[in-house]
């Protein structure tokens, strides 16, 4: 089964990344402000609609499941667990996140919506990438050694049912909405 409305590959991609793209644009995470506010711990917006993005489409990816329209096994790709590369592209990209304020798909948001930051983003995360495939033959071994779970959905890795998987992801986003509703600020875009 392929989404949207049957369309496949790229242009199924491009559909669904623009349509991202106009939701964190009017959630207001075309500005980098929003997301500093999040690493502070100032302003859950942003914890806030990707945690429910998840919730939603893992519920939506649930009842595909249980009405047989998909099949994980089959249908879906789950790739393996590289520790030690895992953790250098987490942090890279942690730092990249903290010093620029957007992340790679917020910063296109920006540069889309004409933010010069967002500019200067996007070119900053074309350079890291050519500056780590430059070095990459030196630290490929290193990144592939170490080896996690192999290729386990949540679920599997927890052994827990789907559902309760699910549920214990509600609770989560249901727990912090109930403890940090005092705490969105008024972050606007400068």
């Amino acid at each position: 089964m392929t989404f949207p409305l049957g369309y496949q590959g790229p242009v199924s991609g491009l559909l669904l990344g623009i349509v991202f793209g106009y939701v964190l644009e009017n959630a207001g995470f075309g500005s980098g402000c929003k997301l500093t506010a999040q690493l502070r711990f100032q302003d859950w917006a942003v914890f806030q609609v990707m945690f429910t993005a998840i919730v939603v489409a893992s519920g939506g990816l649930y009842l595909l499941q249980a009405l047989g329209m998909v099949d994980i096994a089959s249908d879906l790709f789950v790739p393996s667990v590289y520790l030690w590369g895992s953790s250098l592209g987490g942090a890279l990209i942690g730092v990249g996140m903290a010093v620029g304020g957007y992340c790679p798909g917020t910063s296109l948001v920006a540069l889309c919506s004409g933010r010069v930051d967002g500019l200067v983003f996007v070119a900053g995360l074309m350079l890291g990438t050519l500056g780590f495939n430059s070095v990459y033959s030196e630290v490929r071994d290193w990144v592939w050694r170490q080896s996690g779970p192999d290729a386990l959905t949540l679920p599997q890795l927890l052994h827990l049912p789907a559902w309760a998987v699910w549920g214990l992801l509600l609770g989560v986003l249901a727990a912090v909405s109930y403890l940090t509703r005092g705490s969105v600020s008024s972050t606007q875009s400068p």
